[in-house]
C-alpha cells in the first residue's frame, strides 16, 4: 500500500491521501481522543500518537494536526497506523454522523439554501484540496456562520480565506449576505 502525503496551508496539519476510500460520505471531524474512540477506530489509532491533536477523514484523504514535533519524525509514525488500520481491514468509522442542517431563521430559508449550494458546489471542493472543510453553522442578520475543520481549523491563512473567498463570493451571489465569520 502507498500513502501519499501533501503537506497544506496550515503548518501544523498534513494530508495524507491512501489511495483509498475513507469516507463514502460526508467528512468527519475529531478533536479529542476521547470522541475518536467512541466513533473512530482509524482517528482512535492515530490520537494513540501523543502529539496527534486532530484528525479530520475526508473521501479520500486524511488529514492529522500535530500539537507539538516536528512532521519528519511523526510522518513516518502517522504512514504506519493508517497502513495497520487498512490492513486490518475495520471501518474508519462506526455509525452514522449527525446531520446538523444549521440554524436559520425559516424565513431565509431560500437565502440559506443557496448559501449551502454555494459552499457545498464552489467552497467545499476547493478547501478538501487543501484536507480541510468548511461547513455551514448558522445565518443570522446577514452574518453566515462557518465551521472550519481539519486543514482550516487553526490554519493561519483561514482568516483571509473567509473574508477574501468566501465572504466576497457569497456577497456576490447572495445580496442578504453582509459578513462571514467562523464559529
Amino acid at each position: 500500500m502507498f500513502i501519499q502525503t501533501e503537506t497544506t496551508p496550515n503548518p501544523e496539519t498534513l494530508k495524507f491521501l491512501p489511495g483509498k476510500t475513507v469516507l463514502d460520505s460526508g467528512t468527519r471531524d475529531f478533536r479529542d481522543r476521547d470522541e475518536a474512540a467512541a466513533q473512530s477506530p482509524l482517528a482512535a489509532r492515530l490520537f494513540e500518537i501523543g502529539e496527534v491533536s486532530g484528525v479530520f477523514l475526508g473521501r479520500d484523504f486524511i488529514t492529522v494536526s500535530k500539537s507539538d514535533g516536528d512532521w519528519q519524525h511523526l510522518k513516518p509514525a502517522l504512514l504506519g497506523v493508517i497502513m495497520e488500520h487498512y490492513l486490518s481491514g475495520d471501518p474508519a468509522v462506526t455509525g452514522e454522523a449527525a446531520v446538523d442542517e444549521g440554524s436559520f431563521d425559516e424565513a431565509d430559508a431560500q437565502t440559506v439554501s443557496t448559501i449551502k449550494d454555494l459552499l457545498e458546489t464552489r467552497v467545499r471542493p476547493a478547501v478538501a484540496q487543501d484536507g480541510g472543510d468548511i461547513t455551514f453553522h448558522s445565518f443570522e442578520k446577514g452574518i453566515v456562520y462557518l465551521h472550519m475543520r481539519g486543514a482550516c481549523a487553526g490554519c493561519p491563512s483561514a482568516t483571509a480565506t473567509l473574508k477574501q473567498g468566501i465572504e466576497n463570493l457569497l456577497r456576490h451571489f447572495v445580496p442578504e449576505v453582509r459578513e462571514v465569520r467562523p464559529v
